[in-house]
């Protein structure tokens, strides 16, 4: 049940979100994400509440992302869609509240913080990450893109990180995820109760408070590998065209390992996928919130209907041969045409 798998509590002055679904890595379901909407939509103007602060049960993951293999796995296109309707604009909305919550929003993410999970949490003011957080947007190679309003917080980054962390979807750590701008504090994994038990003890929690109490725990996490290429992914993935992005890449390849791991993605992921989350990516510079979440709903409702999504579930979530046969085949054989199709307005827009 909903209710087991999202443990809500108010303690002191502060709201308290406990994800519950280790089995699946606390991955998002529709009553997950319903729940967890008409919570936060209670205490956005509850007086007794300050802040919220959401958090983990399980020390391995945050939250792994959307259940999308519930999705993946129903044969007709038709039965996906409705679901994806159902789920992807639950999701969003959600999204959007997080995004425009009027109080200090804190997010603890420990272990597997991905897709989904990145919604939960870095549209929030407070996005305190431990050091055993593993951070990543990999939908590319799922033949899905970066949803959850990716767009708009990966835009954030500095200089083309967001290019890469949209297009290659690299796991990051603590360091790396301050780096890229989406975390805010580091905090130790064993601190995190103490920090939430200082939070309940106080009468009041504004932010001069709150920023009091995560400056008394936080720490200077080990050192990351991104802040180093910065120079460097700027110089790759800061063209104009994904089709010099993806020549440089292979050029260069040989050179550096996190490169060559770079060329390794953008050779098994869905070039649909690439090209959609290219588009995104250039597109999406400047735009609100809204409609970023809006274009977000648009792909994902059209996206689940295709061969990549089905194909990609497939390999990678069901029989874990990781091994999808994309069509189109290749990035030069995906049509502008499509690309469009995809972000073209529905009959019924996401209402936020």
């Amino acid at each position: 049940m909903a209710e087991d798998l999202v443990q809500s509590a108010v303690e002191g002055r502060l709201g308290i979100i406990t994800l519950n679904r280790p089995k699946a890595l606390n991955a998002l379901n529709l009553a997950m994400v319903e729940q967890i909407d008409a919570v936060l939509a209670g205490w956005e103007t509850d007086p007794a509440i300050d802040a919220v602060l959401i958090r983990s049960a399980v020390e391995r993951a945050f939250c792994a992302g959307g259940d999308v293999r519930s999705i993946g796995i129903l044969p007709e296109a038709g039965e996906r869609e409705a679901l994806a309707r159902a789920f992807f604009g639950t999701e969003y909305r959600l999204n959007h509240r997080i995004n425009r919550f009027p109080k200090p929003y804190i997010a603890l993410i420990n272990g597997i913080a991905m897709g989904g999970g990145l919604g939960l949490s870095i549209h929030g003011s407070h996005r305190i990450v431990s050091e055993t957080v593993r951070m990543a947007m990999p939908e590319t190679v799922l033949g899905l893109f970066p949803d959850v309003g990716g767009t708009w917080f990966l835009h954030r980054c500095p200089g083309a990180v967001g290019r890469y962390l949209a297009l290659i979807g690299p796991q990051i750590g603590a360091a790396d995820a301050l780096a890229a701008g989406l975390a805010t504090h580091h905090v130790p994994g064993t601190s995190f109760p103490a920090l939430i038990a200082d939070l309940v003890g106080m009468l009041r929690i504004d932010e001069a408070v709150l920023e009091a109490i995560i400056a008394r725990h936080a720490t200077v996490p080990e050192q990351g590998a991104l802040a180093a290429r910065i120079a460097d992914i700027d110089r790759l993935f800061g063209v104009s065209d994904l089709d010099l992005l993806v020549e440089g890449i292979r050029a260069e390849a040989p050179s550096e390992i996190w490169v060559a791991e770079a060329a390794g993605v953008l050779e098994r992921a869905s070039p649909t996928s690439l090209k959609v989350t290219w588009q995104r990516m250039i597109d999406g510079a400047g735009q609100t919130i809204e409609r970023v979440l809006q274009d977000d709903y648009r792909i994902a409702v059209r996206i689940v209907q295709n061969h990549d999504f089905v194909e990609g579930v497939r390999a990678i979530l069901v029989d874990k041969d990781h091994a999808p046969e994309w069509c189109p085949a290749q990035i030069a054989d995906v049509k502008e045409a499509d690309i469009e199709g995809l972000l073209a307005p529905l009959e019924d827009e996401l209402p936020l």
